[in-house]
């Protein structure tokens, strides 16, 4: 059987640095960087003729292994960069009112939250940001919290399928279905949620489900910049590309407005998206049992891992196991000494996480969050991982934290 040892081998990580940090912007194989180049070559050998003649139907043999990956019809996916993109181009495409709810979780990524905001600020909408308990008891938690911040006025919700600062997976078929059935959309960031955690979406869309992205550079191992936008095939009409170009007034009558939209936006570099179907193959090849393998390979080290720290470190664990995918965050013991919480981004810049990763060479994410502040960390798990590194972590974390 492979080991995490040799399984690393096929990522160009720096074998100097304790990698438990897939979760925020992945790593790609090499087989996949090898395939990528392959795409950029055949597009510079010939440029016109690849951007004219072949990348069409690149792109349609690609958002094919997608939607059987993802389960989903192809007719309702898009190619875009990240799920910010997603999350932006659903709630910049919508029309809201003065005095329109949109609801979400005080868990939502910051930057979805920020493009929340934005589109709220500019109809005279309001906000509305349901707490979410964590440490949390159970799933039904964070159905039942925001049931309670439901009012006749809101027309949206925005709820993250696994949550970034957290890691903890929300029962979104619940939610979906409790929000379809008193006709508020629903649109789900599920950043972290392909390759992670089995996928369903033409079931979640017949729930009521509305608008769902998410990552392939994350857990599917794909390039920087490959993501997909699923929109349920009624709500495609009013769902724009942040860039309008050449589609909106193409005569072509064989692809639909939003095929035609979202598949050219300008010059841009595709080969991350043609290399989605080479990162699933690449991983559902790795073991015996495929993606199902891997994605249990990974939860069960995250489960252990977890358990194994908040041990070390003398604290309780926050959510329960059934909440957990391939992420955990872990309350790390004592006073946090930040002046105020930072939200997750992509500089994070807290003292304990720059001490770790200069002093330890360890690279993981400390999060500081809620009010009064406190402090976390947050581990990944990847199949390159092994249990040697999570115990380098906790060697470390007891050299930097106080007493």
């Amino acid at each position: 059987m492979t080991t995490p040892p040799a399984l690393r081998n096929h990522w160009t990580l720096d074998p100097a640095v304790t990698f438990l940090n897939h979760g925020s912007f992945g790593a790609c194989p090499r087989t996949v960087l090898e395939a990528q180049s392959r795409y950029r070559a055949q597009m510079e050998a010939e440029p016109v003729r690849f951007m004219v003649r072949e990348l069409e139907p690149a792109l349609d043999d690609a958002r094919g292994a997608v939607a059987r990956f993802v389960g989903a019809d192809s007719a309702d996916l898009a190619f875009v960069p990240n799920a910010t993109t997603g999350v932006n181009t659903v709630l910049r495409s919508l029309a809201f009112a003065a005095g329109d709810e949109l609801l979400t979780t005080d868990h939502v990524y910051n930057a979805c939250g920020n493009v929340l905001r934005f589109v709220a600020e500019r109809s005279g909408a309001r906000v509305v940001v349901a707490p979410v308990p964590f440490p949390i008891a159970a799933p039904d938690d964070v159905a039942d919290v925001l049931l309670r911040h439901v009012t006749p006025r809101t027309k949206l919700l925005l709820i993250d399928h696994i949550t970034s600062a957290t890691g903890i997976v929300l029962p979104i078929r619940r939610i979906v279905e409790d929000f379809a059935s008193r006709g508020i959309e629903v649109l789900v960031d599920g950043a972290h949620g392909p390759g992670m955690v089995p996928l369903d979406l033409r079931s979640l869309g017949d729930a009521g489900m509305s608008y769902y992205t998410g990552n392939f550079h994350k857990w599917v191992c794909a390039p920087k910049g490959a993501a997909m936008l699923w929109v349920r095939r009624d709500r495609q009409a009013g769902i724009r590309p942040l860039t309008i170009s050449h589609g909106t007034n193409s005569p072509r009558t064989e692809r639909s407005r939003f095929r035609l939209e979202f598949d050219w936006g300008g010059t841009d570099d595709p080969t991350p998206f043609l290399c989605v179907p080479d990162a699933i193959r690449f991983m559902d090849a790795l073991f015996p049992g495929g993606w199902p393998e891997v994605m249990r390979r990974n939860r069960a080290m995250t489960l252990t891992m977890r358990r194994k720290l908040a041990a070390r470190l003398g604290t309780e664990l926050p959510c329960p196991d059934d909440m957990i995918g391939s992420l955990a965050t872990i309350p790390l013991p004592g006073p946090c000494a930040s002046s105020g919480g930072r939200p997750l981004t992509a500089d994070y810049g807290t003292d304990l996480q720059i001490a770790l990763a200069d002093r330890h060479r360890i690279q993981v994410p400390i999060i500081e969050w809620f009010t009064p502040v406190r402090r976390f960390v947050r581990i990944s798990a990847q199949v390159y991982n092994t249990e040697a590194e999570y115990d380098r972590l906790g060697d470390a974390l007891m050299a930097e934290l106080p007493g």
